[in-house]
């Protein structure tokens, strides 16, 4: 069960107080009206975070509106993951009665700083957040007004109690490099890592890592690279690796655009997948079973499934105040051609 934080009955007198400021220093920091100092700004903060203080229009406005609308924050709206995970949040609201407003933080200028409040408890209900697409700072500030948020595939942060949707990332990867070490005998295993700071694919190589201590290979740090989860990202690691003649037998790539981006890297200086080196990847997209040549051996992903959840989550949260801490899907290793297996 999770019920955010009740609001004291502070005031922003008290947060002044506290804060060593004036009442009109507060006002700017909360309302974001006019330049505070940054020291300043984190003193009023944190006092409205000791007073659990809730501005009494933003009480009002919480407690009497409702929209019938969910949020969702996405970093960007592109590529193989992203159709699958919209469709099931859009039927987890349908279902409920709600709308859908999706807000893309790609190529904003406020991005970096947290999605401005007019985007967030004035026009919706509650907010689906996808990886990092708000800051932590906002996700305190709006933990503490009591504004419903579910995570998809970030944890919350040290203190807050925000739900959180998620895969069984470790376990699928560990599954999957230990099929190519136990069935096919590679030891030379590659490892493309998602974007920095995703925890996706930072769950991913502990289970590769893991993988192969379990079987007694070291790790190579030469052999483990960026592929950012992308098409093109993913080819540069893998030519520089070939111009290296970096020794490899298979490449787990941290998803299947880059695991497609490592086979075009490896077709292009004439090596054959699998014959030559193998490639696998995680998520099980459209992607997977439709490249002609070499079916991809990867690891299915419930990305669908995970967009459902979080949304009846949200829903749940919005009309009980209660939701699961954690809900981790499991994943399930699927075998095709890429690895080897025919």
């Amino acid at each position: 069960m999770l019920t955010p934080t009740s609001p004291s009955h502070a005031t922003i007198a008290d947060v002044a107080r506290r804060a060593g400021v004036s009442i009109a220093t507060v006002s700017r920091v909360i309302n974001q009206a006019g330049p505070v100092a940054e020291a300043t700004a984190a003193r009023v903060q944190a006092a409205v975070a000791e007073l659990n203080y809730v501005p009494r229009a933003a009480a009002r406005s919480l407690a009497s509106r409702r929209t019938n609308t969910l949020g969702l924050l996405l970093p960007e709206i592109s590529g193989y993951f992203f159709p699958p995970l919209l469709r099931g949040i859009e039927a987890g609201a349908r279902e409920n009665g709600f709308d859908l407003l999706i807000y893309s933080t790609q190529g904003r200028a406020d991005a970096a700083s947290g999605l401005r409040r007019p985007r967030a408890e004035h026009n919706t209900d509650g907010l689906l957040i996808f990886t990092d697409s708000l800051d932590e700072a906002e996700l305190v500030r709006l933990y503490h007004i009591r504004f419903p948020m579910v995570l998809l595939h970030r944890s919350s942060p040290d203190g807050l109690d925000i739900p959180c949707v998620t895969f069984e990332n470790k376990a699928g990867s560990r599954k999957l490099v230990e099929h190519l070490i136990e069935i096919h005998r590679y030891r030379r295993i590659a490892f493309l890592r998602g974007p920095a700071g995703n925890e996706d694919s930072h769950w991913r190589e502990i289970g590769y890592r893991e993988a192969l201590a379990a079987h007694s290979i070291p790790f190579d740090p030469a052999l483990v690279d960026a592929g950012g989860f992308d098409e093109d990202e993913a080819q540069l690691p893998v030519e520089r690796w070939l111009r290296e003649h970096l020794e490899m037998e298979a490449i787990f790539a941290g998803d299947d655009e880059a695991a497609l981006g490592a086979m075009i890297a490896l077709q292009r200086s004439g090596k054959r997948v699998p014959e030559d080196v193998a490639v696998v990847g995680f998520d099980d997209g459209p992607i997977s079973h439709h490249l002609a040549s070499v079916p991809l051996t990867t690891v299915r992903a419930p990305i669908e499934q995970a967009g459902l959840e979080a949304a009846r989550q949200l829903v749940r949260l919005i009309r009980t105040g209660q939701a699961d801490p954690l809900v981790l899907l499991p994943t399930e290793l699927v075998v095709r051609n890429s690895c080897g297996c025919r």
